[in-house]
C-alpha cells in the first residue's frame, strides 16, 4: 500500500453566521492516492476546473473568470467512500469551432473521453441548456461511456430551482445539482461516479518513482518531449509559444525505472509575464520544480543559450535539484564532426555556475537520445540522494589539505578539523574550522571539487556549511 499523497481530516467550511449559516463542508476526511479514472467534460466557463479543485481537495487547475483557461488534461488523485480514482480536468469543448487552439483543446477532451471509465459532464445553471450542451451530450452518448450530468452553479441551498429540470432534455438521465465554489452536492456527485467505476484493491507503490520537472523557455519542445515518451498526443503541441499553462504530471515506467514527468509552462522574463493566467502558470511551474527530484532544463539548439535559460537553470540550482541540460531540436541543426563539441564547450561556459550538470543533445521530434536521457535521469537522481560516510570524507579531507595547504591571513592559518554530511537532496556537508573568515570561497570550491573527484556526485549541486568548532553557529552557502 502506497502512502497517501494528501491526507485531510475533519475539514469544515461554513458560510455566514447565526441562523443564516450554511455548512458547505462538515467533517470531511480525504486521502488522495492512485486509482481508476473519470473525466470532467463541458463547455468553456461552465466551472469544470472549480469543481475539479473542490473534488480533489487542492488548487491544481487554474481558475479565472475567462473561458478557455484549462487547455490540457490535468490529473489528480481523489478518494471517496474508501475508493480511490484518478480525476481528469479538460479544456472546454467547442464542438462547432475548428480553428486554432480550440481544435487542440477539443482533441485533448476527446482523448480524455476515450481513456475515462466514467465521464462527468458539467453544465451551467445560469446559461440554461445551450446548443453546445446538446452537441456535447450527443458526443458523450455516442462514446458508450457512463455519463453523470452535473449542473454547476446551483449555489443556493433548499429546493432546486425550476430551471434545473430543463437539463433532463439532454437525455443523460439523472442529474446532480452542484456548486463548485461552495461544495454543495459534490458528495452526491462522487457517489454517482463511484456507482459506475470498478475498483481494484491493488494499489501501485509509487514511493520509488522519480519526479522530473521539464523546464525551459516557451516553445523549446517540453511538451513534444513528453508526447514522444508517451507515444501519444498527451499534451498540446502548437506553433504558438506558451500553449502549456498548467504544470501537468505524467507517469512513465520503462527499463530505466519509474518516473513522474511534469510538463511546465515556459518560464519567461518577469517583464514579459502577463497578469492573471500566465502569472499563475509561472508560479505553478516554480512549484513543480520545488516538488521534483530531477530538473531537465531544455535548450533550443536552433536558438542557442539565452539569458532566460540561465534564469531557469539558476532556479533549479538554487532549489538543490539534480539537473540535466537537454539541448533539443538537434535534428534541425546543420552540423559537422565538430559541431557538438563546440556547442558543448560553449554551454559549459554559459552554465559555469552549474558545471556539474551533464549535457545531452536530443530530438523530441525524432526520439534521438531520449533513452540516454532516461538513463541520465536515473543516474543523477542517485547522485542527488548519495550519502557519504564521515570516515571516507575525512580521509578525502586529509589528502586534500596535504595536497594544497589551507590559506592564511595576517599570520593566522585556516584549520579544517573535520567534515561530515548532514543531509541529502542536495548533498550537504558541514565543515568544522577554527575561523570561518579564513575559509575563503576559493578554498571552499577546491574542497567541493575534491569531493566530486573522489565520490562523483555528477548532476547535483553541493551545499557547504561552515561552522567554527564549538560555536554552534552555521553559515550556509550553495556551491
Amino acid at each position: 500500500m502506497s502512502l497517501p499523497i494528501i491526507q485531510i481530516q475533519h475539514l469544515n467550511k461554513t458560510f455566514g453566521t447565526g441562523e443564516a449559516a450554511v455548512h458547505a463542508l462538515e467533517d470531511i476526511n480525504l486521502e488522495v492516492q492512485a486509482g481508476e479514472i473519470f473525466g470532467i467534460i463541458g463547455l468553456s466557463g461552465a466551472g469544470k476546473s472549480t469543481l475539479f479543485n473542490k473534488l480533489c481537495g487542492q488548487r491544481l487547475a487554474i481558475v479565472e473568470d475567462t473561458p478557455g483557461i484549462t487547455r490540457d488534461r490535468i490529473f489528480a488523485n481523489c478518494e471517496w467512500s474508501g475508493h480511490e480514482f484518478l480525476l481528469v480536468d479538460t479544456g472546454g469543448i467547442e464542438p462547432r469551432i475548428d480553428d486554432g487552439l480550440l481544435a487542440h483543446m477539443r482533441e485533448q477532451a476527446q482523448i480524455a473521453i476515450d481513456s475515462a471509465d466514467c465521464i462527468v459532464m458539467v453544465t451551467e445553471l445560469t446559461n440554461g441548456v445551450t446548443p453546445q450542451d446538446q452537441d456535447i451530450a450527443g458526443m458523450l452518448m455516442r462514446s458508450g461511456k457512463p455519463v453523470v450530468l452535473a449542473v454547476n452553479k446551483c449555489d443556493k441551498v433548499g429546493e432546486p430551482p425550476m430551471e434545473l429540470y430543463d437539463f433532463y432534455s439532454l437525455g443523460l438521465g439523472e442529474l446532480v445539482p452542484v456548486s463548485g465554489v461552495h461544495g454543495h452536492g459534490t458528495g452526491d456527485l462522487l457517489d454517482a461516479v463511484c456507482e459506475h467505476l470498478h475498483f481494484d484493491d491493488e494499489n501501485e507503490d509509487e514511493d520509488d518513482r522519480i519526479s522530473v520537472a521539464v523546464i525551459g523557455r516557451p516553445n523549446v519542445g517540453k511538451s513534444s518531449l513528453i508526447n514522444h515518451i508517451l507515444g501519444e498526443n498527451r499534451l498540446i503541441v502548437a506553433n504558438e509559444a506558451g500553449t502549456t499553462r498548467d504544470a501537468i504530471d505524467t507517469m512513465v515506467e520503462n527499463k530505466y525505472g519509474k518516473f513522474i514527468f511534469t510538463d511546465t509552462a515556459g518560464l519567461r522574463k518577469k517583464g514579459k509575464v502577463e497578469s492573471g493566467v500566465e502569472r499563475y502558470s509561472v508560479l505553478r511551474s516554480l512549484a513543480a520544480v520545488e516538488r521534483s527530484r530531477v530538473c531537465v532544463i531544455m535548450i533550443d539548439a536552433t536558438v542557442g543559450f539565452t539569458e532566460q535559460d540561465s534564469k531557469v537553470a539558476g532556479y533549479a540550482h538554487e532549489q538543490g535539484k539534480a539537473c540535466i541540460i537537454a539541448v533539443n531540436k538537434w535534428d534541425a541543426v546543420e552540423k559537422d564532426s565538430y559541431t557538438m563539441d563546440t556547442m558543448r564547450k560553449k554551454l559549459q561556459e554559459d552554465f559555469s555556475f552549474m558545471s556539474y550538470a551533464p549535457i545531452l543533445f536530443i530530438s523530441a521530434k525524432t526520439g534521438q537520445r531520449v533513452d540516454k536521457l532516461f538513463e541520465t535521469i536515473h543516474f543523477v537522481d542517485i547522485q542527488n540522494g548519495t550519502r557519504i560516510p564521515t570516515g571516507a570524507l575525512n580521509e578525502m579531507l586529509a589528502r586534500a589539505t596535504a595536497k594544497v595547504q589551507p590559506p592564511s591571513d595576517k599570520g593566522k592559518r585556516l584549520k579544517l578539523f573535520y567534515i561530515t554530511q548532514s543531509s541529502t537532496r542536495p548533498p550537504t556537508f558541514v565543515c568544522f574550522v577554527n575561523q570561518k573568515v579564513l575559509f575563503h570561497f576559493s578554498y571552499q570550491r577546491y574542497i567541493e571539487n575534491q569531493i566530486r573527484e573522489t565520490f562523483g556526485l555528477t548532476g547535483t549541486p553541493i551545499r557547504m556549511i561552515t561552522r567554527e568548532h564549538g560555536d554552534g553557529v552555521a553559515r550556509a552557502g550553495k556551491v
